[in-house]
């Protein structure tokens, strides 16, 4: 009987904590150009691409033998819905541009790592083209927006050469305001629609979030945010009870987002991670439909998407939530 009153106080603490983040992520960049892309006040959301009010917008990525599919057609996709096959209304396999938030474990644990997490963190973001976004969060007791979503290079370079290691993991506080942060990102016309990705950087369970796994589970479903998760594993063969715990937490984020889990045992292997998160987003295809199902019950719906390339995978988000009275 007591789970209500800590999930309400929880969910009302990290809502300050973000109103707070707000205020120190427009104190550090004085002057600079609004978010491209982001919602003004008073500008009505368009309904094209949000999940459960018109159109069920997927992002689905397509491999055969360890390659990514780019050159299939509409025809060539089927979209299931609670079992009941879908007719697909919309198709796009153009290389959208994407809103993205980086998030990186800076614990104190992190700390003879971190300087190779920078190098490859910054790596990917080169990879990002122009007309990209992209934000830098860094956790560690606490959740700084270190850079505010920018489509410059240099300016994420900066900030992340600016973190540093120290206190302990508060990940799923920093999961969730990345989400909150990319909620605000909306298409108001058609050449401003983004694919939205998170990827987060972690060694380690989460020791001081305010938020349980499961609000954060819960609102990441409620997202149009695929999560590509990246557990830094130890080299010692112990691993511990903690890191299987948060490798269960990260594969389950991935997999019922569209996006993957990465566990490297070697900080080397970073690089190589982001660049193959860099070419899958690069390589996705966005499937839209209108659900037969009319129901306004606000139930979870499971989705799976199947093509007829032979040997072929797709992957997409598990589901949605349909939209409620």
């Amino acid at each position: 009987m007591m789970a209500a009153p800590v999930r309400t106080a929880a969910t009302a603490a990290i809502l300050a904590l973000s109103i707070a983040l707000v205020s120190v992520r427009a104190q550090q960049a004085p002057g600079g150009p609004a978010p491209l892309a982001q919602q003004p006040s008073g500008t009505p959301q368009s309904p094209a691409f949000r999940s459960g009010i018109e159109l069920v917008s997927l992002n689905v990525t397509v491999t055969s033998g360890g390659q990514y599919l780019t050159d299939l057609q509409q025809e060539d996709f089927n979209v299931f819905e609670d079992g009941a096959k879908q007719e697909v209304t919309f198709f796009n396999r153009t290389n959208l541009p994407i809103a993205l938030a980086l998030l990186m474990d800076t614990s104190a644990s992190m700390e003879t790592r971190l300087p190779i997490a920078q190098e490859a963190a910054i790596g990917f973001a080169r990879s990002l083209r122009p007309h990209d976004l992209a934000e830098l969060v860094d956790f560690d007791s606490r959740v700084v927006i270190l850079q505010p979503f920018t489509n410059k290079a240099s300016e994420l370079e900066q900030a992340i050469r600016r973190t540093s290691a120290g206190g302990s993991t508060s990940m799923y506080n920093a999961i969730y305001i990345a989400l909150k942060d990319l909620k605000k990102i909306v298409a108001i016309s058609t050449d401003e629609i983004r694919r939205q990705a998170i990827v987060v950087l972690s060694d380690g369970e989460d020791t001081s979030s305010l938020l349980p796994f499961e609000e954060v589970q819960d609102l990441a479903k409620r997202s149009e945010t695929a999560i590509y998760a990246i557990g830094l594993r130890s080299s010692e063969p112990s691993g511990g009870k903690g890191f299987k715990e948060a490798e269960f937490v990260l594969r389950q984020l991935a997999q019922e987002t569209g996006g993957r889990s990465f566990f490297p045992t070697q900080i080397a292997e970073l690089p190589g991670i982001y660049s193959q998160i860099s070419d899958e987003l690069a390589s996705q295809y966005t499937v839209g439909y209108t659900s037969r199902n009319a129901k306004r019950d606000g139930a979870w719906r499971r989705v799976v998407v199947r093509v007829t390339h032979p040997n072929a995978v797709a992957r997409t988000k598990q589901g949605y939530f349909a939209p409620a009275r």
